[in-house]
């Protein structure tokens, strides 16, 4: 479980084992949890966010987005 980037109480990942599924990053923030796509940034599921800090989340994945992706892809190749 690679972190690839932390901002303030947000941790940003990857799951090793889903080299098969189109470029995501997981976000964790004490107990709660989001999986973003990179192409587009869209949420995929989330537990325990509000709307409100979604809306926040996408712009710093949307922020990020070009190191995520090159990240995601020096990765899993």
């Amino acid at each position: 479980m690679p972190t690839i980037l932390r901002i303030g109480p947000f941790r940003l990942y990857f799951y090793s084992h889903e080299p098969n599924e189109p470029p995501h990053v997981h976000i964790d923030r004490g107990e709660a949890t989001a999986k973003v796509w990179l192409e587009p940034v869209d949420v995929a599921k989330s537990r325990g966010f509000r709307a409100h800090e979604i809306n926040g989340i996408l712009a710093m994945v949307v922020e990020h987005r070009p190191m995520l992706l090159e990240a995601w892809h020096e990765y899993f190749g």
